[in-house]
């Protein structure tokens, strides 16, 4: 099986590297101990939701990235 990548949910590369940059207020917040969430408006007004991991050096590793529905934004 091949490891995930985070277009399989619809996300661009260029979309998600959008979101994470332009954090708006409040974000990123603490996800959990290593986790970052960001939700955010993607290059093509989507909002996305992103998780990552950052190392020693500050790189971001996403390991999560999809676009919210209505539904989910509002809960």
């Amino acid at each position: 099986m091949e490891s995930p990548t985070p277009d399989q949910h619809g996300c661009t590369i260029l979309e998600i590297e959008s979101v994470v940059r332009n954090a708006g207020r409040g974000f990123p917040r603490k996800a959990d101990r290593k986790k970052w969430l960001v939700i955010g408006r993607g290059v093509g007004g989507r909002v996305i939701e992103v998780v990552y991991l950052l190392d020693g050096d500050g790189t971001a590793f996403v390991i999560h990235a999809m676009p919210l529905t209505t539904r989910r934004r509002r809960g």
